[in-house]
């Protein structure tokens, strides 16, 4: 094989370009090396989750494909790449239900303009359902502010 082509392209391209271009890939190597180690943010966001909410309640419930997580922050919800997240004042109202026969928990968040978004979850045994509840509710009590203004 020969190296006719690059060097075709090599001597179409003008000393002036390629003098610009390894001027502006200095700058940018020389701006990361001013920029904080990206472990250094990691680190911090790292204290940041373990340090967490600490004074209240966490509820948190998973299945192979959807999640459900709530606290002081609020109620989150995701089902394969679907997600989506809510404060406590943009609720309305936070219900959970249990399947008659299954594993089934069923986790709806209600918004004041009359939108819901439901969730299921198979938890691993039907004793894992009533934990989730009692979970749930203690949160619920925690942070949610359920009477009307």
């Amino acid at each position: 094989m020969t190296d006719a082509p690059q060097d075709a392209v090599r001597d179409a391209v003008p000393d002036e370009v390629s003098d610009e271009v390894s001027d502006e890939a200095t700058e940018r190597v020389g701006s990361d090396a001013d920029a904080p180690d990206a472990s250094e943010g990691q680190d911090a966001a790292e204290a940041e989750d373990e340090a967490g909410p600490a004074d209240g309640p966490v509820f948190e419930a998973a299945d192979r494909r959807g999640r459900i997580v709530a606290d002081a922050e609020g109620v989150r919800l995701s089902y394969d790449e679907e997600a989506c997240e809510f404060r406590w004042d943009e609720l309305a109202a936070v219900e959970s239900a249990k399947g008659r026969f299954g594993k089934r928990f069923t986790v709806t968040v209600h918004t004041p303009d009359r939108r819901w978004y439901p969730i299921d979850l198979l938890a691993p045994d039907r004793g894992r359902i009533a934990a989730w509840e009692a979970e749930l509710d203690a949160v619920l009590d925690a942070y949610f502010d359920d009477e009307a203004p």
